[in-house]
């Protein structure tokens, strides 16, 4: 089995993905597993910037295929506010303090459409690497609800579902998910041997 790092220590990603590359003879192993426990300081104006930094400056430390990921919500009636930001929007950056203060900005407007971006960066040490975004559509509710997922995702209510992002399961967020629509990208340049790791 090939060997991918996934630029993350979130155990939730992890589980994703391995779900994604195990079937295809592809091994996960996590910044965890190989003992990173530094931090790439995610500066970049686009999620594309982000993701390219992390998933370079750790497929070169490691010597390894590296794939990272930078994700984020976009507000229509907020477009400069969260985006690559989203994580530290409010002062404390918490999920709880994040939710209360898009509430309250969101509380006069009628226009709650909103978007998931998901940015994957797959980087070869050397500088080749490939890139997938995968977006998932909705609207911002008027309060919090679900007890799965995180961030924004009890304010997130699906296109299509009229259901939260937090009332799906692990399974039904991976089908529709922004991350799980990018990664569908790349599974699929896999299998079509566009991309050979």
């Amino acid at each position: 089995m090939k060997n991918i790092l996934i630029a993350t220590q979130n155990e939730g990603k992890m589980v994703e993905f391995n779900a994604a590359f195990n079937p295809l003879g592809y091994n996960c192993i996590s910044l965890n597993d190989v003992g990173f426990d530094s931090e790439v300081i995610e500066d970049g104006k686009t999620f594309f910037e982000n993701a390219y930094k992390k998933a370079k400056e750790i497929g070169e430390l490691y010597q390894m295929v590296t794939l990272a990921d930078d994700s984020g919500l976009i507000v229509e009636a907020l477009p400069y506010e969260l985006g690559v930001k989203s994580k530290r929007f409010s002062k404390s950056g918490t999920h709880k303090d994040n939710n209360i203060l898009l509430l309250a900005k969101l509380k006069h407007t009628y226009n709650r459409t909103a978007y998931f971006v998901s940015q994957l960066v797959l980087y070869y040490p050397g500088g080749k690497f490939y890139t997938y975004q995968g977006r998932v559509y909705g609207e911002i509710a008027y309060d919090l609800k679900g007890d799965f997922g995180f961030g924004y995702d009890p304010l997130f209510i699906v296109d299509g579902l009229n259901k939260r992002m937090a009332e799906l399961t692990e399974q039904e967020k991976n089908r529709i998910s922004h991350r799980g629509n990018a990664l569908k990208k790349l599974i699929r340049d896999i299998k079509n041997e566009v991309i050979i790791i």
